[in-house]
């Protein structure tokens, strides 16, 4: 598999990455040990979790796959540490809980050192510096090699690297920003992209599948075995089954029968390929969903298709995301 630099560092990476939301709670362990040695099999290196995956069970399952299933020094580890089970305070961004979560992570994880530690979500109620150090700290003491964000929004993230950026050699410049990006959740492009852009930060998207809709599963009905007849998963699947979401995954389906290809490679292929994009993050059932997403690696879209799905998913943009000096 294609290797990409983490933004403006030497990190280099998969260009498809393996993420374990499901770990350890809809996903258990001969299935996540099936999917690991798929995803290393085929030159993949990038692992995604965080220490609220599962209660942390996503990470301690990973800990104990890389003990005798893949060597720790073929993947690159990134988790997150920030999200706390607190309907008050969603988010933590206190120095004292990011190195104690991290801490944990390590332990959970059964290494000395994350390749990639990122804060899960902003945190208003933290100082933005004091929530940065944490990361300096964590990248100093050799318990982190590289620092990134998730879920901030375009100024957060300027911000942040920003601030970063000021004292070179002494704060520890923003690698990565994982948010969620796909046809069907086109959002970043209006400030999160371009910062990330213009800073050197690598994007790393989440549910580049869009929650799995964008593979024509949900098309005429819900699979049982889906994440939409879940239980627990039904509502995040819910925002991406109306009208307007139907008229982009049927795009994608007539893309895929004119390339002779699936709907799931054409999707992921888009995102894969767009401006800024390091490594999408996805996520799978079982082996066989996940080698069918690796798979993409042999695929690049024709121009023509790229635009006649970047005009169907075109988000709307309004003042003052655009050139506004002509209105």
């Amino acid at each position: 598999m294609e290797q990409r630099h983490l933004g403006r560092t030497g990190l280099r990476v998969s260009r498809i990455g393996l993420g374990t939301l499901t770990w350890g709670r809809d996903t258990g362990e001969h299935d996540a040990a099936d999917q690991l040695k798929a995803f290393w099999e085929a030159g993949g290196t990038l692992v995604d979790t965080a220490d609220v995956y599962a209660d942390g069970g996503a990470e301690y399952l990973l800990g104990q796959l890389m003990e005798g299933l893949v060597p720790r020094r073929d993947l690159v580890i990134a988790t997150k540490a920030g999200s706390v089970p607190d309907p008050d305070r969603r988010f933590d961004g206190s120095r004292g809980h990011l190195l104690s979560a991290l801490d944990a992570s390590l332990e959970r994880l059964g290494t000395d050192h994350v390749d990639l530690w990122q804060v899960h979500a902003f945190d208003p109620a933290t100082p933005l510096d004091e929530t940065l150090q944490a990361l300096d700290i964590a990248v100093g003491s050799g318990r982190a090699r590289y620092a990134g964000v998730s879920n901030f929004s375009g100024w957060q993230l300027a911000k942040a690297a920003t601030w970063q950026l000021g004292a070179p050699g002494v704060r520890t410049r923003l690698a990565s920003t994982q948010m969620e990006y796909s046809l069907l959740q086109r959002g970043i492009e209006r400030e999160v992209l371009p910062a990330a852009l213009d800073l050197g930060v690598g994007l790393l998207p989440s549910s580049p599948l869009g929650r799995g809709v964008l593979t024509g599963k949900y098309r005429h009905a819900t699979p049982a075995d889906s994440r939409g007849a879940s239980e627990a998963l039904a509502p995040f699947v819910a925002p991406y089954l109306d009208e307007a979401a139907g008229h982009i995954v049927d795009a994608v389906a007539t893309a895929a029968d004119g390339l002779a290809t699936t709907s799931l490679q054409v999707a992921l292929a888009w995102v894969r390929d767009r401006p800024g994009v390091v490594a999408p993050l996805v996520g799978a059932r079982n082996a066989k969903q996940l080698r069918a997403a690796l798979s993409v690696e042999a695929l690049t879209l024709p121009d023509e298709i790229c635009r006649a799905l970047d005009d169907v998913s075109a988000p709307v943009h309004r003042y003052p995301d655009q050139d506004w000096s002509t209105l």
